[in-house]
């Protein structure tokens, strides 16, 4: 049996992306846990790779709804670069007009489509936190869909964002779900940002809710303006749209679309 799928990437963050709204996804994996399932097809070198997994499902309240897995298996309320994939994905597809709404577990999503490039309505951010020390490291705390800490540093460069970050990500503070850590180096007119992502439990390329928690955070602390400037670790950029009571936020960036291929049930054999 095969089924088919899309890879497409925004700021080096990569996504399998599948249309399941006839189901065809629970028919290829058969009995097989669908976490042991988005492991193995996510899984570099001996899967397709990615950072995530989309499953493009139908809804009564919006052009679709998504079901959104980390590499690990676990499941994300939102992922600001998964979103403009799938948006992207979504109209090339016929799926959804060119601007649509999508149904995410942190709410539904508004998105519009310019050739490769995608704008993002996020939902409004909650639970700000300023000025936190968690595991020894002082920081930022918001929720852009899902939880961010952001911590400024001098020198981008020099930290080490898998150490630093796991222990942060782990810390008993964010405990039971744990928390994204943002290392953010800012200047005048632009942020630069490394990520440590749970479910991957590594540093991305690139972080979408990530770059709007960084940017959002340096509004306040730094009084920047929007739009912000983001850029991420392999040197792409993203922009930053927000308002000053944080109720409008966009981000806007460049999607690739890979290539599409057929899954085969090899994939899953142990």
């Amino acid at each position: 049996m095969e089924l088919r799928f899309s890879k497409l990437q925004g700021t080096g963050n990569d996504f399998v992306i599948i249309d399941n709204r006839n189901k065809g996804f629970e028919k290829f994996i058969d009995n097989l846990p669908i976490k042991k399932a988005v492991q193995k097809i996510c899984q570099r070198k001996t899967g397709v790779g990615a950072d995530g997994l989309i499953l493009i499902e139908n809804s009564e309240i919006a052009d679709f709804k998504w079901q959104f897995f980390n590499s690990d298996g676990s499941t994300a309320e939102m992922c600001g670069n998964g979103a403009r994939c799938v948006a992207r994905f979504a109209f090339q597809k016929g799926i959804a007009p060119q601007k649509m709404k999508f149904e995410t577990l942190a709410g539904i999503i508004e998105a519009e489509v310019n050739v490769s490039t995608v704008k993002v309505k996020l939902t409004k951010p909650h639970d700000l936190k300023l000025n936190l020390n968690v595991e020894g490291v002082s920081g930022h705390f918001i929720n852009t869909g899902v939880p961010h800490f952001v911590v400024f540093v001098d020198r981008i460069e020099d930290v080490n964002v898998r150490e630093v970050g796991r222990k942060i990500r782990f810390s008993e503070l964010f405990q039971p779900s744990g928390t994204n850590v943002n290392f953010v180096e800012a200047q005048l007119d632009k942020i630069f940002v490394r990520t440590y992502e749970r479910g991957v439990e590594d540093e991305t390329l690139a972080c979408g809710t990530g770059s709007v928690a960084s940017a959002l955070i340096s509004g306040k602390v730094f009084k920047m303006n929007s739009p912000i400037e983001v850029v991420t670790k392999n040197r792409e950029r993203l922009k930053v749209y927000f308002d000053k009571n944080m109720n409008d936020v966009f981000l806007e960036g460049a999607t690739t679309w890979v290539y599409d291929g057929f899954l085969n049930r090899e994939v899953l054999n142990e």
